[in-house]
Protein backbone atom coordinates (compact mmCIF):
# COMPACT_ATOMS: atom_id res chain seq x y z
CA UNK A 1 0.00 0.00 0.00
CA UNK A 2 2.78 2.83 0.68
CA UNK A 3 4.28 1.97 -2.81
CA UNK A 4 0.81 2.68 -4.19
CA UNK A 5 0.62 5.80 -2.31
CA UNK A 6 4.55 6.54 -3.54
CA UNK A 7 3.73 5.65 -7.11
CA UNK A 8 0.25 7.70 -7.28
CA UNK A 9 2.13 11.04 -5.48
CA UNK A 10 4.72 10.68 -8.02
CA UNK A 11 2.46 10.42 -10.62
CA UNK A 12 0.41 13.61 -9.80
CA UNK A 13 3.87 15.15 -9.44
CA UNK A 14 4.90 14.74 -12.86
CA UNK A 15 1.57 15.45 -14.01
CA UNK A 16 1.74 19.03 -12.30
CA UNK A 17 4.78 20.00 -13.76
CA UNK A 18 3.59 19.19 -17.21
CA UNK A 19 0.51 20.96 -16.37
CA UNK A 20 2.62 24.08 -15.16
CA UNK A 21 5.31 23.86 -17.38
CA UNK A 22 2.32 24.26 -20.50
CA UNK A 23 0.85 26.87 -18.62
CA UNK A 24 4.57 28.76 -19.06
CA UNK A 25 4.78 27.97 -22.76
CA UNK A 26 2.31 30.96 -24.65
CA UNK A 27 3.28 33.63 -22.20
CA UNK A 28 7.24 32.79 -23.25
CA UNK A 29 5.83 32.48 -26.61
CA UNK A 30 4.37 36.06 -26.27
CA UNK A 31 7.33 37.64 -24.91
CA UNK A 32 9.33 36.37 -27.28
CA UNK A 33 7.35 37.68 -29.99
CA UNK A 34 6.96 41.07 -28.66
CA UNK A 35 11.03 41.08 -27.57
CA UNK A 36 11.81 40.42 -31.40
CA UNK A 37 9.25 43.19 -32.69
CA UNK A 38 10.26 45.76 -30.06
CA UNK A 39 13.85 45.13 -31.39
CA UNK A 40 13.06 45.08 -34.81
CA UNK A 41 9.94 47.10 -35.72
CA UNK A 42 9.92 49.96 -33.18
CA UNK A 43 13.02 50.21 -31.47
CA UNK A 44 11.63 50.39 -28.44
CA UNK A 45 14.58 49.73 -26.15
CA UNK A 46 13.05 49.91 -22.55
CA UNK A 47 10.59 47.22 -24.13
CA UNK A 48 12.88 44.99 -25.94
CA UNK A 49 15.17 44.85 -22.56
CA UNK A 50 11.90 44.14 -20.47
CA UNK A 51 10.43 41.57 -22.78
CA UNK A 52 14.35 39.74 -23.08
CA UNK A 53 14.43 39.48 -19.53
CA UNK A 54 11.11 38.08 -18.91
CA UNK A 55 12.26 35.48 -21.59
CA UNK A 56 14.93 34.63 -19.62
CA UNK A 57 12.82 34.60 -16.18
CA UNK A 58 10.24 32.35 -17.78
CA UNK A 59 13.10 29.66 -19.50
CA UNK A 60 14.56 29.33 -16.42
CA UNK A 61 11.16 29.11 -14.56
CA UNK A 62 10.38 26.24 -17.29
CA UNK A 63 13.18 24.34 -16.51
CA UNK A 64 12.56 24.63 -12.68
CA UNK A 65 9.28 23.04 -13.21
CA UNK A 66 10.39 20.43 -15.08
CA UNK A 67 13.27 19.17 -12.89
CA UNK A 68 10.79 19.90 -10.00
CA UNK A 69 8.45 17.63 -11.32
CA UNK A 70 11.06 14.72 -11.95
CA UNK A 71 11.81 14.77 -8.64
CA UNK A 72 15.23 16.25 -9.28
CA UNK A 73 17.03 18.83 -7.88
CA UNK A 74 18.60 21.62 -9.83
CA UNK A 75 22.77 21.48 -8.48
CA UNK A 76 24.26 22.20 -11.35
CA UNK A 77 25.75 25.85 -11.87
CA UNK A 78 25.41 25.32 -15.76
CA UNK A 79 21.97 25.93 -16.00
CA UNK A 80 22.46 29.46 -15.09
CA UNK A 81 25.55 29.39 -17.40
CA UNK A 82 23.70 27.87 -20.21
CA UNK A 83 21.78 31.19 -20.38
CA UNK A 84 24.85 33.35 -21.24
CA UNK A 85 24.44 32.74 -25.03
CA UNK A 86 21.05 34.02 -25.01
CA UNK A 87 21.78 37.01 -23.23
CA UNK A 88 24.79 38.06 -25.16
CA UNK A 89 23.25 37.47 -28.40
CA UNK A 90 20.69 39.71 -27.08
CA UNK A 91 22.98 42.44 -25.84
CA UNK A 92 24.58 42.81 -29.27
CA UNK A 93 21.46 43.26 -30.77
CA UNK A 94 20.46 45.90 -28.72
CA UNK A 95 23.57 47.29 -28.30
CA UNK A 96 23.45 49.87 -30.98
CA UNK A 97 20.43 50.95 -30.06
CA UNK A 98 21.43 51.27 -26.18
CA UNK A 99 24.63 53.25 -27.00
CA UNK A 100 23.43 55.28 -30.34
Amino acid sequence: MPRDQAALRERSRALTGVVAASALAYPLLYCAVRSAFAQFATGDDAAAVLFGVLCVALCVAVVGVLRWSSGRRVRSPWLLVALVPPALLELWLAWPLLTG
